[in-house]
């Protein structure tokens, strides 16, 4: 005992406790400076399996006002109605539900709702990272047992290797999620989303979403497609396949 309390005083082997009373602080502060952001984001879903392989694209405007309110606008959308309509933008009503201030509460990144353990540290381009794993107290579809990367000067997530801490259909057998977060002035915001998921009838889905575009402070009126613009060459590229 004596000598793991040695350890755990070290710098590079820092307390989990410690670490997590930092980024619960830091994400307080971020969570009051952000007012309103506006944002771009490019979904792409292929299904590959029973009965038959399809594909979808969808571009989506995103605008945020605190403390809780998202409002998302699809600009464009091209592929499987199916996949459209009972996936992605199912996944749109989700994070509506998630952005909820009683969820919010039941979902943050707390000891309430998590267990934390430091497994180590990394660096991502240049910044040092410390590793915790993460296991859910309760089983909710808005959690995630796996791996978080917090930045160690800022005490924010910049990355999450994990799968859902409750599987959210019959039908799926396992899913695994990798986010990747970037710094955008003072805060950090999701860049890119990756996820698997196993079909119990033997397919496989595959979802990207990259998100690009970010504007803060003051709501504007910037059109829904002019957020988005730089996008649609991706998409017209997609159209052609």
């Amino acid at each position: 005992m004596l000598a793991q309390s040695e350890n755990m005083s070290q710098p590079g082997s820092p307390d989990a406790a410690q670490i997590v009373g930092q980024l619960v602080q830091k994400n307080q502060e971020r969570t009051a400076l952000l007012h309103h952001f506006e944002g771009c984001r490019h979904y792409a879903l292929d299904y590959t399996g029973f009965p038959s392989s399809k594909s979808a694209e969808m571009v989506v405007s995103v605008r945020f006002d605190a403390p809780a309110q998202k409002q998302f606008q699809v600009v464009r959308e091209h592929g499987s109605q199916v996949l459209i309509n009972r996936v992605l933008k199912e996944l749109l009503e989700n994070e509506k539900q998630a952005v909820d201030e009683q969820n919010r509460k039941k979902t943050a990144l707390t000891p309430e709702n998590y267990e934390f353990r430091f497994v180590g540290a990394e660096v991502i381009n240049g910044r040092p990272q410390y590793v915790l794993e993460v296991a859910p107290r309760t089983k909710n579809k808005f959690l995630y047992r796996g791996k978080i990367w917090v930045d160690a000067t800022d005490f924010a997530v910049s990355r999450i290797s994990a799968e859902p801490a409750k599987n959210p259909s019959f039908w799926i057998s396992h899913t695994s999620i990798e986010h990747e977060y970037s710094k955008f002035g003072d805060f950090w915001l999701p860049v890119r989303n990756t996820s698997v998921t196993k079909v119990r009838l033997g397919g496989t889905a595959k979802l990207r979403i990259d998100y690009s575009n970010y504007l803060f402070g003051i709501p504007t009126k910037t059109a829904d497609a002019d957020v988005c613009d730089n996008t649609s060459s991706d998409l017209r590229l997609s159209e052609r396949r």
